[in-house]
């Protein structure tokens, strides 16, 4: 065993055991999160929301997914990966429980700003994680832990209604503490982990204070433009899909569309487990989801009817499969010290131009009156992609210029 190995499970079991921890924590970072949207029409009515307290509702989660990634960095350099990830996970699990308890709008806003600040701060703590459990293995951990996070958009949303308010009498404050349980379980199993969440001697010895992002550094960048372009692509669908669907005269199929655009990033996680670790520093990959993505943003411009179900389909697989890839790029392409920041870095870029996107989105569609130009900063986004491809290589040998590159590719395959 190499001195960079400390901490890789040392049995299948123990693999097993850190790779459920790790979807556990994967799920974690949606399930609370995608627990409202069902639940809208009660808060609507019950905390006597504006349709534009509706839309600060929304818009808080990806506002804080940005500002408090950085804060989260600091936990790392400052308590370990351990401690923040409990951190994030209490901050979480307790403001999502609390929603369910408060009076009035107001406290709905705090309990949902704590909330997505803990979830923030639990995002960058998982790519150093994958880097120190699985340094052979990253592209397949990093595919198991997304892999958590799509299921648990796809449990929160499908099961609140028909399953979870049927089982508290149909309350609302109720249903969303009942999704905080899990988040609570799994803060429990962090709490009890017993293989270390720490990196390697080797790679703490030069850490000290290093958290705050190297702007400087076009890496973070680009890493950052690229999941803005992924996550741009995921919100501004499936906000806009609905509308559009009344636009084009099938108010019938909006159920299908959505269905479709997030069930098929399932399959596309599946598939990641075995390919995810040979394809994230390939630059064609890259290509083949961004083209597949464009591809699929024109059909549904384009096309009506079953085609629009068809092609969302499409998108939300090849959107899935450039997400995985990306988020596995800062533990490949980052010295291990450097995985935290260049992770925070890249989050608090992406979320910002998810949102900006979004604005753009529908400023567009109101100022031209046209539902389809909707769309059209998103088939923008899938080029972004394209643009980029490059950058896995670029990276890579930037990386190499500092030794570390070699050992990240072994890492991938």
């Amino acid at each position: 065993m190499r001195s960079g190995d400390a901490n890789v499970p040392s049995s299948p079991r123990g693999a097993l055991a850190s790779l459920i921890l790790l979807w556990l924590a994967g799920a974690c970072l949606r399930l609370t999160v995608l627990a409202v949207p069902p639940l809208m029409p009660r808060l609507h009515a019950d905390l006597h929301l504006t349709e534009s307290g509706v839309g600060l509702l929304s818009s808080l989660p990806p506002l804080l997914f940005s500002i408090a990634a950085i804060p989260g960095a600091l936990l790392i350099a400052r308590f370990g990966i351990k401690a923040t990830l409990l951190v994030g996970l209490l901050l979480n699990a307790l403001a999502a429980a609390g929603r369910g308890a408060v009076p009035d709008s107001g406290f709905l806003y705090a309990a949902t700003i704590v909330m997505a600040a803990g979830v923030s701060v639990m995002q960058p703590a998982l790519p150093p994680l994958v880097r120190t459990w699985f340094p052979h293995r990253i592209g397949f951990a990093t595919a198991i832990y997304t892999n958590g996070l799509l299921v648990g958009e796809i449990l929160a949303a499908a099961l609140t209604i028909p399953f979870v308010l049927p089982l508290v009498g149909d309350s609302w404050r109720l249903s969303l503490m009942v999704w905080a349980l899990p988040v609570v379980a799994t803060a429990l199993l962090v709490l009890t982990a017993r293989r270390p969440m720490t990196a390697p001697k080797s790679a703490r010895a030069t850490t000290g204070a290093a958290w705050w992002p190297d702007w400087k550094h076009p890496l973070i960048w680009r890493l950052g433009i690229l999941l803005g372009s992924v996550n741009a692509l995921y919100f501004v669908a499936n906000a806009f899909l609905p509308d559009y669907m009344i636009a084009a005269g099938r108010p019938d199929l909006i159920g299908s569309a959505l269905t479709a655009l997030n069930l098929f990033q399932l399959p596309a996680s599946v598939l990641m487990f075995a390919l995810a670790g040979r394809l994230a520093t390939r630059p064609w990959a890259y290509v083949a989801t961004g083209a597949l993505s464009f591809l699929s943003i024109i059909g549904i411009m384009t096309m009506s009817g079953l085609w629009i179900v068809a092609w969302s389909a499409l998108l939300g697989f090849a959107n899935a499969t450039t997400l995985i890839l990306v988020l596995a790029l800062p533990s490949i392409l980052s010295a291990s010290e450097d995985v935290p920041r260049t992770s925070a870095g890249m989050f608090t870029i992406s979320y910002s131009c998810a949102m900006a996107v979004s604005l753009v989105s529908g400023w567009l569609w109101e100022w031209t009156r046209l539902p389809v130009m909707g769309f059209v900063p998103i088939a923008l986004c899938a080029v972004l992609i394209l643009l980029l491809a490059a950058t896995v290589r670029h990276a890579g040998r930037g990386a190499e210029s500092a030794g570390i590159a070699t050992s990240a590719r072994t890492s991938t395959e």
